[in-house]
């Protein structure tokens, strides 16, 4: 197996301690980020200047022309997004179509040009409730999948699935991580809001530890 693995980073805290996780395990990382069209744009800001900082290559794709495709959810439309925890009945205007497969599936390609054995991506077990390709089942599928799609096989891997937010962060702050280089929120403004769903449970990662959020919040959730 290579020592070469593709972290899908998208600047968020998942991500950010995955690429970090990565690093620390001894694999030679390659990260991977991509502009859908989201709202929340600001976090690729935060992927590149972690990667940076880093001296870690770093390829963002711009796959805004999907968009036909990957339409009808709050984070790339018009809709306001929801506010609050993550509850199926709000939560599920976040859903953007088939995002993860694209992702993934990008990311693959990418793994076999750049000599990589595995694609890391985020997702984790808070997620399962709400996005179905956040969940065992569709990670076990993709794997599967992508370790026939080419000559060279891909393993797809999620560190994160059983583990919720706040062991997440736990495994940064042993790192010794400095999560005010992350962006979570899915509202693109100057400070998070401190009201979606992503930063709720974001501030209530923290508050398990007994730590307060190093990001600005509009309103403290």
């Amino acid at each position: 197996m290579s020592d070469t693995v593709v972290v899908i980073y998208s600047g968020g805290m998942d991500s950010f301690t995955l690429l970090h996780l990565a690093r620390a395990r001894g694999y030679r990382v390659h990260a991977l980020s991509f502009n859908y069209g989201q709202r929340h744009v600001r976090e690729l800001d935060c992927a590149a200047g972690v990667c940076h900082q880093l001296g870690i290559p770093h390829q963002v794709l711009d796959i805004t022309a999907l968009s036909a495709v990957m339409a009808g959810s709050a984070l790339t439309g018009g809709d306001e997004v929801p506010e609050g925890h993550y509850e199926e009945a709000s939560m599920k205007a976040t859903v953007v179509p088939n995002r993860n497969m694209i992702l993934l599936s990008l990311a693959t390609g990418y793994a076999v040009t750049a000599g990589a054995g595995a694609v890391w991506y985020g997702a984790h077990g808070g997620d399962h409730a709400i996005y179905p390709d956040c969940r065992p089942e569709f990670v076990e599928k993709m794997d599967a999948v992508c370790r026939i799609a080419n000559y060279e096989p891909v393993a797809i891997e999620a560190p994160f699935m059983a583990m919720d937010k706040g062991q997440i962060l736990g495994e940064g702050l042993a790192l010794g991580l400095d999560y005010s280089q992350t962006w979570t929120c899915y509202n693109g403004r100057e400070k998070a809001c401190g009201r979606c769903g992503s930063c709720v449970e974001r501030l209530e990662a923290f508050a398990s530890h007994g730590l307060t959020d190093p990001l600005s919040y509009e309103v403290e959730a």
